[in-house]
């Protein structure tokens, strides 16, 4: 991933009185309690897994997405998913809005995130990043051998490995154009004919007057104020993940193709408010 993407405009922030900071502690506690309570489940299970199993998780996965879903429930946020998550060996790509991602992503398929190596070294992010098996991945050309072999064995042990093809996030009523780098590890001769890759959109409406962008992650925002902010908002608005039809690797003659082809069919599962489609098109 890249930095974050910005769009030159101040992104929105609400206005925390009394009723927003109860609201943060009534959301917030049950949350964290979900978060690293299941968290601790996790590592004791994995801790048996692990030396049986290996690479293949058929138990911590179901953990994973038990808690992300409870866990937008517990925010306030309605959830729905369209589609169907795909049974072939491969990997899963998407649109990036925010931190929510994680949540909405996991909530109805076990997937494991292709992430920046630095994501590993922040405070709790990083643990909890580690221990749900996030793949990371450095720029540094020398680690390309050691990250290819990586990306085989956990793709072929049927991992869904999930990446972000614009490389960083935005405010969620645009798709930013997919980079291809991450796709030409799917290209491989061990890995072409076995694999597909399943497009998946993300879009978050925003409650009814409310900025459309509530939602999105992008400039200079920092996590915890985020946080915070979508722990107070009230209404809550809805997120919709639609599973596209997978494509077979073998089918594309590159990656930059097959990134198209992905980049396309994401943006075709977009689907903004009137609210968003005003303020984008002003922003043209």
């Amino acid at each position: 991933m890249s930095s974050t993407w910005d769009s030159g405009e101040e992104p929105p922030y609400l206005r925390m009185g009394p009723r927003a900071w109860l609201r943060i502690v009534l959301r917030g506690v049950p949350l964290a309690l979900l978060v690293f309570g299941g968290l601790a489940l996790l590592l004791l299970v994995r801790l048996i897994e692990h030396p049986i199993y290996g690479y293949h998780r058929p138990w911590t996965p179901h953990i994973t997405r038990v808690v992300c879903r409870a866990s937008i429930f517990l925010l306030g946020i309605k959830f729905r998913s369209e589609g169907q998550p795909m049974s072939e060996r491969g990997a899963v790509v998407s649109n990036h809005c925010s931190w929510l991602d994680i949540f909405s992503l996991n909530a109805r398929k076990r997937v494991y995130f292709v992430s920046k190596s630095e994501v590993a070294n922040w405070p709790g992010i990083g643990w909890l990043a580690r221990s749900t098996g996030t793949v990371f991945i450095d720029r540094d050309p020398k680690q390309a051998r050691a990250q290819k072999d990586v990306f085989e064995k956990r793709l072929l042990a049927g991992h869904k490995l999930l990446f972000f093809p614009e490389g960083t996030s935005s405010d969620g009523i645009r798709i930013l154009p997919f980079k291809s780098t991450l796709f030409a590890a799917l290209f491989t001769s061990e890995l072409k004919d076995e694999l597909y890759v399943q497009p998946v959109t993300i879009s978050y409406q925003a409650p009814e007057g409310a900025d459309p962008r509530l939602y999105g992650w992008w400039g200079d925002m920092e996590f915890a104020p985020h946080l915070l902010q979508t722990l107070a908002a009230s209404p809550q608005g809805q997120i919709t993940v639609r599973y596209h039809g997978p494509l077979k690797v073998s089918e594309f003659d590159s990656r930059k193709e097959l990134a198209a082809a992905c980049e396309k069919i994401v943006r075709s599962g977009l689907k903004l408010s009137p609210a968003a489609q005003a303020m984008l098109s002003t922003q043209r």
